[in-house]
């Protein structure tokens, strides 16, 4: 009998592609790819509002750039290597100056500001540390313990900001670093567990993009339209395939458990489907469960914080940047509300205007601490963020320009936060689904993994459980 799979938010790669399933797209805005954000000016230039650059390492890389390749979108690809300045330099911004990251051996080998010892150091070290005895830990206090305070204050501090907009001493390293947490757990140090593997991955076969990927060496890649050519292609799949309904300006006002599945209800009707597959956001979700039969479950997804990040996207005429590179991050510690500046026109030129030259860069304020220096996402006004946004171009690129186009977008409660326990909570939940014999498969970024390849990854898992590979 052909199931029908109902898949809330956005779409889900993998399911539709089962010759006995009828696969319902519902999706409550009018565009798909959420956070995947892309502005296309009539004159060429393309500016990011969300994830801009996708990396294609490990297998979520490889499940991701096997299904560009599936979509044909191949020839759009603009791959980074990991020669190009932008991977080789990146910067924090610390003690109101710009200090490039250590990398490579020499980097390693010499006291490079703002550390005050060779990382080196740091790294050797790590292997006579003892392994930790708590099943959970924030990333702060395990970087501190492995590898020194310092390097937990400043790098890690930055990079979790750049990552998740979060505060890496509530983070969970078993949540949001795994490699690292059973690294240590399974050979007692971080080094170990690089050098000699830290336990089974998942295994995804390289298609022939993804093994060009690895033989020119790429670091990230984007699309020449944006990224947000992706989700769009993937509709276009979806409408050609006829095997699938995709449904826009569909909002889910309530499911419930019925005899055959589940009934949907929507603003202009009721549906009912087998089986359904939800990639909202845990909070969006738990609106919309019944609360007489799926009370534990609403709070356990009540408890998973977000954060509302301010994306401003800036341009300016000429080369205005004094350094080369991917950009660079702040850590907590030197300014709370910016957590740092992307220079977009050094890994994708392609992206700029083709007349003239310009500089495009993205800032990116609040997250954790957005109420905290801003206020209430709700009330704060663009002038303030594009204010406060061209301020810190200024003060700490010294870019004395003012742009000549500028975009701010309020992204609210985009990332979720996986704080220490995290796991537990989502295991807790996968529990309850399975105890009650609810058909529901819990998908997107509220759960394993925030990045565009884990949510487009948990997609693929989630059919290949529910209706086995194809």
């Amino acid at each position: 009998a052909m199931t029908t799979v109902a898949v809330l938010g956005g779409g889900n790669w993998g399911v539709w592609q089962h010759p006995t399933t009828c696969v319902v797209v519902l999706e409550s805005s009018s565009r798909l790819g959420g956070w995947l954000w892309s502005t296309r000016r009539s004159d060429g230039a393309v500016f990011e509002h969300g994830p801009r650059g996708i990396r294609p390492a490990g297998a979520v890389g490889r499940n991701t750039l096997n299904m560009v390749e599936d979509l044909g979108l191949g020839g759009e690809i603009l791959p980074v290597t990991y020669s190009h300045v932008a991977s080789k330099n990146r910067y924090v911004y610390v003690n109101r100056r710009l200090h490039r990251m250590p990398s490579g051996m020499s980097g390693l080998l010499r006291t490079v500001p703002p550390f005050s010892r060779p990382l080196l150091l740091n790294i050797a070290g790590e292997i006579l540390v003892r392994k930790g005895k708590g099943e959970d830990e924030s990333i702060h206090s395990f970087v501190s313990r492995r590898l020194g305070k310092e390097l937990a204050d400043i790098a890690v501090d930055s990079l979790c900001r750049g990552v998740f907009a979060g505060d890496c001493r509530k983070l969970s390293v078993r949540s949001c670093f795994p490699a690292l947490y059973h690294a240590e757990q399974r050979r007692g140090s971080l080094t170990l567990g690089m050098l000699l593997g830290s336990g089974p991955t998942a295994v995804v076969p390289p298609g022939p993009l993804a093994q060009r990927s690895v033989d020119e060496s790429w670091a990230q890649w984007s699309l020449r339209r944006g990224v947000e050519s992706l989700p769009e292609s993937i509709g276009e799949y979806l409408r050609h395939s006829g095997r699938a309904e995709l449904h826009r300006e569909a909002a889910v006002q309530q499911i419930s458990p019925s005899a055959s599945g589940w009934k949907i209800t929507l603003e202009d009707g009721v549906m009912s489907a087998d089986h359904i597959i939800s990639a909202l956001p845990a909070k969006a979700l738990s609106s919309i469960l019944p609360s007489s039969s799926c009370q534990p479950l609403i709070q356990l997804l009540q408890d998973i914080a977000t954060v509302t990040v301010a994306v401003v996207n800036l341009e300016y005429e000429g080369s205005v940047l004094p350094v080369q590179g991917f950009g660079h991050l702040l850590p907590s510690s030197e300014d709370r509300g910016l957590l740092g500046v992307v220079y977009d026109s050094v890994p994708f030129p392609q992206h700029n205007r083709p007349e003239g030259q310009t500089t495009r860069l993205t800032v990116m304020m609040g997250g954790a601490w957005f109420q905290e220096v801003f206020g209430d996402p709700a009330a704060v006004t663009e002038e303030r963020l594009l204010a406060t946004a061209t301020e810190a171009v200024s003060r700490q690129l010294g870019v004395s320009s003012a742009p000549s186009w500028s975009r701010v977008t309020l992204q609210k409660d985009c990332i979720p936060q996986y704080y220490q326990g995290h796991y537990r909570r989502v295991e807790s939940m996968r529990s309850f689904i399975r105890d009650k014999s609810l058909s529901l498969s819990l998908i997107g970024s509220s759960y394993d993994g925030v990045s565009v390849n884990d949510v487009i990854f948990s997609g693929r898992t989630a059919a290949e459980e529910l209706l086995g590979s194809v």
